[in-house]
């Protein structure tokens, strides 16, 4: 007898069939990943550093801007990249 568990995974997995990649294609999604990295890498150091000076400044006021930016766009390029490797999985697809 099976679990409801391993029913529910028969019943998605028939709905929408899970895809194998190759592993060029899989060597494409980790490019992505590793420029989105290199990208979120880059804003948070210049944004930590803007944070530091604010901070010896004394100045909250710029403080909690730049940590609200730096929020937003760590934010705003992972779900960029995250879309971008799922219009490149969508692509596998076809």
């Amino acid at each position: 007898m099976k679990s409801a568990y391993e029913l529910a995974m028969e019943r998605l997995e028939k709905a929408s069939p899970s895809i194998a990649l190759t592993d060029d294609q899989k060597k494409e999604i980790a490019e992505v990943d590793s420029v989105y990295r290199a990208k979120i890498a880059e804003k948070e150091v210049f944004l930590k550093g803007q944070i530091h000076k604010a901070q010896i400044a004394r100045n909250l006021e710029e403080m909690q801007s730049l940590e609200k930016q730096l929020a937003s766009e760590i934010r705003r390029l992972q779900e960029e990249g995250e879309a971008r490797k799922e219009k490149l999985r969508a692509s596998f697809a076809k």
